[in-house]
């Protein structure tokens, strides 16, 4: 069976193509940005990260928002967001729907934990306990089950040590 020669295709043609998968996520992000910067210009004391422009369905624009306090203030200026996306979009959206969404903005867990490894690695000192900590660490060692009062001891006797 004979092989058929393929000339590669540009890939430059599935960006600008007005059809296809792609060429409809372009055009969303697109609006999205475009919605987003409305946002931003109507609202310019909102932190970029108190909202984020989440999804549009048919006519409608959905916000979220991470405290009600920012949602508030989308509130109070829903009327001007609604016409100069009506204006910019003409006609696209009419309507805005916000949500609080507290849990979109956390940071996962891994993120919390290696942002904290980071900052232990970081720190150039960490602090010694002091004499008197010490004597009182001493003190509850005496009256602890004998686990305890071993680590307790060997606590203690890093009073003053140096740092590395």
């Amino acid at each position: 069976m004979a092989r058929r020669s393929k000339a590669p295709k540009n890939m430059s043609t599935l960006f600008n193509s007005t059809t296809g998968t792609l060429a409809q996520i372009q055009e969303k992000t697109n609006s999205l940005n475009l919605l987003s910067d409305i946002v931003r210009q109507i609202c310019p004391d909102l932190p970029e990260d108190a909202f984020n422009i989440a999804n549009f369905v048919q006519s409608t624009l959905i916000i979220e928002v991470k405290s009600p306090v920012w949602g508030q203030r989308l509130q109070f200026e829903r009327n001007n967001i609604c016409r100069q996306l009506n204006e910019e979009t003409q006609g696209k959206f009419t309507k805005i729907e916000i949500k609080v969404n507290p849990q979109a903005h956390r940071q996962t867990p891994n993120q919390k934990t290696y942002q904290y490894i980071e900052s232990v690695n970081n720190k150039s000192s960490v602090q010694n306990i002091s004499t008197t900590t010490a004597k009182h660490l001493l003190d509850i060692a005496e009256k602890a089950p004998k686990g305890l009062k071993e680590k307790l001891k060997r606590l203690a006797a890093n009073a003053g040590k140096p740092n590395k």
